[in-house]
């Protein structure tokens, strides 16, 4: 299994622990994981035009999991706090100092 594969799985596996019902768990969940192995920031890739329809989106499907979500913690960044991974995408990010408590711009500090 790659890198990627394990970190597309835990992500899954994360997000249906939150699911509000089958569809959520099963064809919402993996696809926000696959989206979350991607390079822009995940309301980008999921065809959001802003962070607030994302969080809309995330409340709707994972109502106790956005409760959860501090307010100034981007959705990427705070799945994959979740998992203590790094997202793929995070190495690359030009909005590092918009991000809270980045692990990537704490260690370039």
């Amino acid at each position: 299994m790659s890198e990627h594969d394990t970190l597309r799985h835990e992500i899954e596996g994360y997000l249906k622990k939150y699911a509000i019902d089958d569809e959520t768990r099963y064809v919402i969940a993996p696809h926000i994981a696959l989206k979350s192995l991607e390079m822009n920031h995940l309301y980008q890739d999921l065809g959001f035009k802003s962070r607030t329809q994302m969080g809309a989106y995330m409340s709707q499907h994972f109502p106790r999991l956005a409760e959860m979500k501090p307010k100034d913690k981007l959705w990427k960044k705070f799945l994959y706090d979740a998992i203590g991974k790094v997202a793929p995408a995070c190495a690359t990010c030009n909005d590092q100092e918009h991000c809270f408590t980045c692990l990537i711009a704490e260690a370039s500090a």
